[in-house]
């Protein structure tokens, strides 16, 4: 997300608070087979060192990743736009060329997009790229206030019923959103910003680091915070404490609460402060 004001407001917090303390991840052996194995339906999938689970295998499959095309709303400057590069009857084979923001579509937010310093998308080792996924339900909500955040009472709410949040999941928001996506004006909630849709509320993704050590959150909107938030405090919590989000995730409402494992795969865009990714949800 690129809000009007975002960097402003990050630099003035930083100046305030100092800069969050960044530490690289551990990179787990054979994190990057794993990853490869994980992406089809049926393949094991061993649980990493240290783990002491057993292999697993993956009978079904959902793509939570929007359509990446012209035109995609974006939070605050140019949308994304394509035309045809080659074309056969001139050159003999196909290809476009797009202009886009690293944060456009389903896309990540690396470490160092809010955080001077930060990790960027070269530096997100394998394993972090493929985790337990965990679905915390927020539609009734939503449809009531469009500025809804994940608070912690969700969180405790959730794992009452759905037991306790596994360390290093990402932890996702569903709020419907993703059904308002090819509809400009009704995702971005307002013409211009102050927008209005849901997020995480910053106690509850402070929460969600101090107790459960999550790997990242994820929303079905396009920001981590609320849509009227002008403090970020989503972002700031979850990128300080050297984890990343994702943001404009599909089709969260067609997977198990918790159970799933997502695959996250973003390119490692040379100096990346995020990126455009395709992401799976396997259980």
């Amino acid at each position: 997300m690129c809000l009007p004001g975002t960097a402003e407001a990050v630099r003035e917090r930083i100046e305030e608070e100092g800069a969050p303390t960044v530490t690289r991840g551990t990179l787990l052996a054979g994190g990057a087979a794993a990853a490869a194995a994980a992406m089809f339906p049926g393949a094991a999938f061993g649980g990493g060192r240290g783990s002491g689970g057993p292999s697993r295998r993956f009978k079904r499959m959902q793509d939570l990743t929007h359509l990446f095309r012209a035109g995609f709303p974006v939070f605050g400057g140019p949308e994304p736009t394509r035309e045809t590069f080659f074309d056969f009857p001139t050159d003999g084979f196909y290809s476009q060329r797009w202009t886009f923001t690293e944060h456009s579509g389903t896309h990540m937010d690396a470490p160092g997009h809010f955080v001077p310093g930060g990790r960027l998308t070269p530096a997100i080792e394998a394993d972090e790229l493929m985790r337990p996924l965990v679905v915390v339900d927020i539609r009734r909500k939503a449809a009531s206030d469009p500025n809804a955040m994940v608070t912690v009472d969700d969180l405790r709410r959730f794992e009452r019923g759905r037991g306790r949040i596994p360390r290093k999941a990402i932890v996702a928001m569903n709020s419907g959103w993703d059904a308002k996506v090819n509809d400009s004006l009704a995702f971005k909630g307002a013409p211009a910003f102050p927008y209005n849709f849901p997020g995480f509320s910053g106690e509850a993704t402070e929460w969600l680091i101090e107790n459960r050590d999550v790997a990242g959150i994820a929303v079905d909107t396009l920001s981590l915070d609320p849509g009227n938030s002008t403090t970020f405090d989503a972002h700031f919590a979850i990128l300080g404490a050297d984890r990343y989000g994702l943001e404009n995730v599909a089709n969260l409402g067609e997977v198990p609460a918790r159970g799933a494992t997502v695959v996250v795969g973003v390119v490692p865009w040379e100096q990346g402060s995020g990126g455009p990714l395709r992401a799976f949800a396997l259980w």
